[in-house]
């Protein structure tokens, strides 16, 4: 038996049978890693915009896709990075409530700001978590970003509809007739 044969008979053996049972690659750590900081930083980030609100519907929304998306992924992450003896990222503290009355006019966000900058970050989380999952061979792992990549899409949608409504979304120019439909 060469030390080709060896490798990949001791790899089969390896990535075989519970995937939580596998080694992580180092491309699987860098990710989950750094997931897990870009989303703890985003917590701290809706936090700020929460108190920078003023329509309540948006508010409404930040705070959902804290405790709904934001908070599990955290906590799903930092469970596996912790259970692979890897260190977690720290952990920004709650930001406290503040008076949007108090925030002068001139530093303040407007809400249209802070939908457009959250539904970059989410496109952006979007994709991320595609590139993540692709590159995991550890199946639970590249499950954990597709879902993550889903419960963003359906963020993205939401608050789409809420831009929509309140007005805020511009489109880019809307293609309405061709050449062969004017003639």
């Amino acid at each position: 038996m060469n030390l080709f044969e060896k490798g990949s008979k001791f790899i089969m053996g390896v990535l075989s049978g519970n995937p939580q049972n596998e080694p992580l690659h180092y491309g699987e750590v860098y990710g989950l890693w750094s997931h897990l900081s870009a989303t703890k930083a985003g917590v701290d980030t809706y936090q700020v915009y929460i108190n920078h609100t003023g329509d309540e519907e948006l508010k409404a929304f930040l705070k959902q896709v804290i405790e709904n998306s934001m908070k599990p992924a955290i906590k799903e992450v930092e469970e596996v990075l912790l259970h692979n003896d890897i260190a977690v990222p720290p952990t920004p503290s709650e930001r406290p409530d503040a008076d949007l009355e108090q925030i002068p006019a001139g530093a303040r966000f407007q809400d249209s700001q802070i939908a457009y900058m959250v539904a970059a970050e989410i496109a952006a989380g979007v994709t991320s978590n595609a590139a993540l999952m692709s590159q995991s061979i550890r199946e639970d792992i590249g499950t954990m970003f597709a879902s993550f990549g889903a419960k963003k899409a359906k963020d993205g949608a939401a608050l789409l509809q809420i831009m929509k409504t309140k007005g805020w979304l511009v489109p880019p120019p809307l293609h309405l007739e061709t050449k062969q439909q004017q003639h």
